[in-house]
């Protein structure tokens, strides 16, 4: 099995800065994309960021320019460093990884961590 576990929430304030990381863990070949989601209480899950296997990216127009989304794939892990943050970034915020494993590729998430920015 695959577990991805998320790390670096916390309360911060307007302005702020929070890093991320999630880490896989777990019997598989490699993996391909990584994301990163949010929650926030009463609406959808939303994408925030996404890194594929070359390392290109592509962020939510709310985070452009605000957000940074990595990688360390000698350590099966994604980061997203978040700068300037605003109150509106208050969320739950979920990784996923497409992971490949048994000749197929399954999406595997984390548990969340929360992350809430005062004003």
């Amino acid at each position: 099995q695959v577990q991805l576990v998320e790390s670096g929430g916390g309360l911060v304030h307007s302005g702020g800065s929070l890093r991320l990381s999630c880490v896989a863990s777990g019997s598989f070949a490699s993996i391909n994309h990584m994301y990163w989601y949010r929650q926030a209480p009463g609406k959808e899950r939303e994408l925030v960021a996404l890194i594929t296997g070359g390392n290109s990216t592509n962020y939510a127009d709310s985070v452009k320019g605000r957000f940074t989304i990595s990688r360390d794939n000698a350590k099966n892990t994604v980061y997203l460093q978040m700068n300037s943050l605003k109150p509106e970034d208050t969320a739950v915020y979920y990784c996923s990884m497409d992971v490949r494993r048994l000749g197929s590729v399954f999406r595997y998430w984390g548990r969340g961590t929360q992350v809430t920015v005062s004003s």
